[in-house]
Parts: structure tokens; C-alpha cells; sequence
């Protein structure tokens, strides 16, 4: 299922999705690179790295997890409509998605929608 779903949407993975999957075991490390080598990559610049800033600066994302912040902001400075993430703990949350996207919004950015793979297919019936 998870296949015919990436198939139908248009998918990009940021530079760090790519340095976070080569990390750990490394036999596993060897599944999810294989399993995102077809995904377009978008590369992590200033601009992003700015608003990654101002989104954690905003209490949008606590400073303890940057990466989270460059995440949402490659996504909305590259137009991506959705971002799919498990992370429910700093950015899958109403309240979190909310502080976002006000932050996002204000900077002059379109912010993508934040959810989970299962929300997104739900989306896709």
C-alpha cells in the first residue's frame, strides 16, 4: 500500500532526511537509503536555516530539536504542500501545527500541512 501511495504524490525528502537515514545500524541504514533513493532531494539553504530560527525563536518548536525546525522550514521555503511524519511529539500536534503555521504564515511563507502517513491516506481514499 505504501508504495502505490508514494507513487501518486509528487515526494521530495530534504538533504537531512538523507543524513539522518544513513545513521545507526548499518544494515538498516542500507534499507532506508534504499527506500528513499527515489525521492527527489531538496537541498537545505540559508533561507530555510533562517526560518528554521525564527520558528523555534517563535516557540514553534522547543530549541532542543533544530532538526525538526529545518524540517518544516526546507518544506516551506521549497512550496511542499504536505509534510508526512510520525513525530507527534513536536510536530504533529494541533497545538504545534497551529504555532507553525502562524509563524510560517507571518515570515511570508505558505506553510505545509503537517500529518501522518495514516491522515494523508485517509486523505487519498
Amino acid at each position: 500500500m505504501w508504495p502505490q501511495l508514494v507513487s501518486s504524490y509528487e515526494t521530495y525528502i530534504s538533504a537531512l532526511v538523507y543524513e539522518e537515514s544513513r545513521k545507526g545500524d548499518p544494515e538498516q541504514a542500507a534499507r532506508r537509503l534504499d527506500a528513499i533513493k527515489s525521492f527527489r532531494m531538496l537541498d537545505i539553504v540559508d533561507e530555510a536555516r533562517i526560518l528554521a530560527g525564527k520558528i523555534i525563536g517563535g516557540g514553534g518548536i522547543p530549541e532542543e530539536y533544530p532538526e525538526d525546525a529545518l524540517h518544516v522550514a526546507v518544506a516551506a521555503v521549497n512550496g511542499m504542500d504536505v509534510i508526512v511524519t510520525w513525530n507527534f511529539a513536536h510536530l504533529n500536534n494541533p497545538f504545534t501545527r497551529m504555532m507553525i503555521r502562524q509563524i510560517i504564515e507571518n515570515e511570508g511563507y505558505r506553510s505545509p500541512e503537517i500529518c501522518s502517513p495514516e491522515e494523508l491516506l485517509e486523505v487519498d481514499k
